[in-house]
């Protein structure tokens, strides 16, 4: 049996008006919005009340990336864990019109358990909700000759879950034809890789979480793999390359250990936190985005 010292993880202070994550919430809003409509042909520039057009996109992204956030909060509420609400990240970018969201844990993470929960939370409702949203948006995508493609366009590469929804839904695509996304699809592709991408196990994203809860001491070799293996990534996306960068300079290899390091987990954790993995092979895309 092992013995700590009493902590107190529940914040007890009053609570205020979260002014910063409103603030931020309502930004993506528009940033979103606007990138969709941009993606639905909108001149927003000459026509800003075009930007109606880009509630499909905005909607569907910011519920999945408000579903990823609002497990990790409720999880971390469950084990006692101060965090705050999520802050989202907007950016007027015409592709996305957002970098995501997260939230800041403020005190220890008391044991493995809670590591499996906090970390795979996340990834799990986002993903359960990325595939819906993925799924009902591919029925309103269109199929198109490979001829008629435009010009200059951005072509999004596949991961096996996405292609296994292509297949369910669309059936099979005949040679020759490519697909245009709809907004609501386009959405869930993102929440699709996002997934991924949380779920790489280095430092301290979700999979990191996850494989320090599975694999203890082992964590760092794991993380130092994964790294080693986005470098030759590289070559099929350069953006490999730079996450490798900001995962060795931000994140580091090492993940902090939880209060309690030595609780073992249950098999019911074990099954969650192998399951994210699976996830994260299934949602994983080597090529995600390529310039014709």
């Amino acid at each position: 049996m092992n013995y700590y010292p009493p902590f107190e993880l529940i914040e007890t202070r009053p609570r205020r008006i979260p002014w910063v994550n409103i603030i931020l919430f309502v930004a993506t809003i528009f940033t979103t919005m606007a990138a969709g409509a941009l993606h639905a042909g909108a001149d927003i520039l000459s026509s800003p009340l075009l930007i109606y057009k880009g509630i499909p996109f905005s909607a569907s992204l910011m519920l999945i990336l408000g579903v990823h956030e609002t497990g990790h909060y409720i999880a971390s509420r469950r084990w006692r864990v101060k965090a705050s609400l999520p802050y989202f990240i907007p950016v007027p970018h015409p592709l996305l019109g957002t970098m995501g969201a997260f939230i800041k844990v403020r005190s220890p993470i008391p044991n493995r358990k809670a590591l499996v929960d906090i970390g795979a939370s996340g990834p799990l409702s986002g993903f359960v909700l990325a595939v819906l949203v993925t799924a009902i948006g591919l029925a309103s995508s269109k199929l198109v000759p490979v001829e008629g493609r435009p010009e200059g366009g951005l072509l999004l590469g596949s991961s096996l879950i996405f292609s296994w929804l292509v297949r369910l839904v669309l059936g099979h695509i005949p040679e020759g034809y490519d697909i245009i996304l709809s907004p609501m699809a386009f959405a869930g592709w993102i929440g699709l890789f996002v997934t991924a991408l949380n779920l790489i196990p280095v430092g301290q994203l979700d999979g990191g979480h996850v494989i320090y809860a599975l694999f203890g001491e082992k964590h760092r070799l794991i993380a130092r793999i994964t790294v080693l293996v986005l470098l030759p990534m590289g070559m099929l996306w350069m953006g490999w390359l730079v996450w490798a960068f900001l995962l060795v300079l931000f994140l580091g290899m090492r993940h902090p250990p939880p209060y309690d390091p030595y609780t073992p987990l249950d098999w019911g954790r074990k099954l969650i936190g192998y399951l994210s993995l699976l996830i994260f092979f299934l949602c994983f895309t080597p090529t995600p985005f390529k310039v014709t």
